[in-house]
């Protein structure tokens, strides 16, 4: 009681009230955009072809006087150790001593439309045919850059927070695990989804606006899995949507104000609010299970007429809250000392005793990590390759055949240790080529004042996540004003965390809680644990056992680009298709250019295109690139012997675009035959009329 009033009392006593050093910086990290499969679907045909939206990190740096703390939301599909390892290497090369693993929090929006390959272990690296080493130096390059930028922006200045309801983005995917939770617990709440949005807000010491994180449990999945254009989703696209705004004369990643919308306790949380349907007949339906006929999906759908518009809408609709909630009353300023903690913790060898809701109390542990045969099902939002039934140990397919004539059998202890679930993969037994599932993971706590944040190491459930919550709150804050958020897919990815109750149905999110059914009784005492260490007022925990470095076996099988040439009697940058002479707003003018393959350069800070206007003056002005939502670059391969290629050029043109003289421009990198050296192009179409 007495650490708890100190606690409290310290939210109150801080030097000059409630300023704090804020810096806040964004940074390019868009991989690959043509050639690699993207990671979150495990679709091994979902390869890139294009760009529609960049990625984006977001970096907000918070510093009082005693310590510092660093929140960065990346536009990604998940987060691992080994990442925020190589960020805070490079980190230390210009700011040593300021940034560590106590103190760093890198969190992924779970976009699923972006190139993979960055992940170390098998299970994550399979779709994307391994390992892809240009993906990984886009994002730490990009990351270091935002906090780097953020850094050096750091100024006095204020912070508040506030929250509210939003209602048309969410459903929950699996309903009927939440229903298995106990009956008085989720009387607690109105909703089986959280549908609060928790905003931080960061002005300067003369109040401007300076930049938001909005967190709010919602799966960034309203491109589905026939995307093949890079997108940051409907979060990333909310994010744009609010820098548009407040930095209108600004092109996109380039203003001073900056939107983060970061993921949260969305595991069993859907954009596709239609609901699932089977594709061709209509009726509802239902992943797993015999729903539809053999030749149609079960796929849920948003609320647009296809994914693209889908996508706008939920964007619109979390702008538009997070912009009501930043301009919006009643508002609380944070005050305070900024603490932050963090350990890992070996999952295998956890225990825990946890009170079933009967009232027993049992003992459990964590189990290697295991995937579970409604895994390869996949969800309502992107169908699996396979079909299997809850519990259900065969899919009829002879891939699958093969896979579990290839991967040991799980032992009779793993077995016992995962209950419920009827293991299709014991990834925690089976280590070749190399580990397929993480066993170590990273466990994060950071108090801004009386904002809490739980940098959490995977997709936590609705119900999982307010029990961290309220494990967290019944430590800091109890009889308080506290404000306790999850971060979600925070620095490591573990798959998924369901409540006990949830993973005896074994859905997909229960099918993929690697650790097996006590897998958040243990996160549960663990944040309780960081929670009171931060109470206590610890500098720093014991550690824990430092994840394994696979860097040194890592395997790939996705071939580099040898060589370009371009197509016969032309030359790269060549425009082969004009746009039309006149285009009206509204339409959508193409140009098609030779060019050569993207993996050549993924183009950070720069863009792959620029719509231009020529102005009063005769200069050319840019007004969009790859960045914008109204863009799309589109690249294909016509002659893979002599590795041809075109880019396709696409700008719907907005209805507030000034009639006028247009061109639209194509920018990229050849390869020569032979020595593997770049070289640079670009190309021009003819000028066309807006009118």
């Amino acid at each position: 009681m007495e650490l708890r009033f100190i606690f409290l009392l310290s939210l109150w006593i801080t030097t000059a009230r409630s300023l704090y050093k804020i810096g806040i910086g964004i940074a390019d990290v868009t991989g690959p955009a043509a050639g690699v499969t993207f990671l979150g679907y495990g679709k091994v045909e979902q390869t890139g072809e294009g760009i529609h939206l960049r990625q984006f990190s977001r970096a907000f740096l918070i510093e009082d006087s005693t310590s510092r703390t660093a929140f960065v939301s990346i536009d990604s599909a998940m987060m691992g150790d080994h990442i925020k390892k190589e960020v805070l290497k490079k980190l230390n090369e210009k700011l040593p001593g300021l940034y560590d693993t106590n103190n760093l929090m890198l969190s992924s929006t779970h976009t699923h439309s972006t190139p993979g390959g960055y992940m170390l272990h098998m299970l994550f690296d399979l779709s994307t045919l391994g390992y892809v080493q240009q993906t990984l130096n886009c994002l730490v390059k990009g990351i270091t850059l935002s906090i780097l930028r953020a850094h050096d922006k750091l100024d006095y200045g204020r912070i508040f927070v506030n929250k509210g309801e939003l209602n048309g983005i969410s459903i929950s995917r699996s309903p009927q695990s939440y229903l298995l939770n106990p009956e008085a617990e989720r009387a607690q709440y109105e909703h089986n989804v959280d549908k609060t949005m928790v905003q931080l807000k960061f002005e300067s010491e003369s109040g401007t606006p300076l930049g938001v994180i909005n967190w709010y449990a919602v799966h960034a999945t309203s491109m589905n899995n026939t995307n093949r254009l890079v997108s940051s989703d409907n979060v990333g696209y909310a994010s744009v949507l609010f820098e548009q705004k407040m930095n209108p004369e600004s092109f996109i990643g380039k203003g001073r104000f900056v939107a983060a919308f970061a993921s949260s306790n969305l595991g069993d949380v859907t954009p596709n609010i239609k609901g699932p349907r089977c594709q061709k007949s209509g009726k509802p339906c239902d992943i797993p299970g015999p729903s539809c006929d053999a030749n149609e999906l079960c796929v849920a759908s948003g609320p647009g007429d296809d994914m693209k518009e889908s996508t706008r809408i939920i964007a619109r609709r979390l702008f538009a809250r997070a912009y009501e909630l930043m301009v919006g009353k009643p508002i609380t300023e944070i005050i305070g000392p900024i603490k932050s903690i963090h350990q890992f913790i070996d999952m295998t060898t956890e225990e825990v005793d946890y009170k079933t809701p009967g009232g027993e109390m049992v003992k459990g542990k964590g189990c290697k990590p295991a995937m579970g045969h409604t895994f390869s099902s996949g969800t309502i939002d992107g169908p699996g390759l396979f079909s299997f039934e809850a519990g259900s140990k065969s899919s009829n397919n002879p891939l699958w055949d093969i896979v579990t004539n290839f991967v040991p059998k799980p032992s009779p202890e793993q077995i016992k240790c995962h209950a419920e679930k009827s293991i299709l993969i014991s990834t925690g037994e089976f280590n070749y080529p190399l580990a397929w599932s993480p066993k170590i993971v990273s466990t994060q706590l950071a108090a801004i004042g009386q904002l809490i944040i739980a940098c959490v190491p995977g997709e936590f459930t609705t119900m999982s996540g307010r029990r961290v919550r309220k494990a967290i709150r019944e430590v800091l804050c109890k009889n308080s004003w506290c404000t306790v958020v999850i971060a979600g897919l925070c620095n490591t990815y573990s798959d998924y965390v369901t409540t006990p109750e949830e993973y005896k149905l074994q859905r997909y999110e229960g099918a993929s809680t690697l650790f097996g059914p006590y897998t958040l009784p243990i996160y549960l005492k663990q944040y309780s644990k960081l929670a009171q260490a931060l109470l206590n007022g610890d500098k720093k925990m014991d550690p824990g056992p430092e994840p394994i470095d696979l860097k040194s076996e890592v395997w790939s099988l996705l071939p580099t680009p040898m060589y370009d040439t371009p197509i016969t009697r032309h030359n790269f940058g060549d425009c082969i298709e004009q746009p039309p002479y006149t285009a009206k707003l509204g339409q959508t003018v193409k140009a098609k250019f030779v060019s050569g393959n993207p993996r050549n350069n993924p183009m950070l800070e720069m863009t792959f295109l620029t719509v231009e206007r020529l102005t009063d003056d005769l200069k050319w002005d840019v007004v969009a690139t790859d960045a914008n939502w109204e863009t799309e670059f589109l690249w294909k391969t016509v002659s893979w012997f002599w590795a041809s290629s075109v880019a396709e050029i696409k700008w719907t043109i907005p209805e507030n675009t000034t009639p006028g003289l247009y061109r639209i421009r194509h920018f990229g990198y050849f390869k020569y035959f032979g020595g593997g050296r770049l070289g640079r192009y670009f190309g021009t179409s003819e000028t066309f009329k807006v009118t």
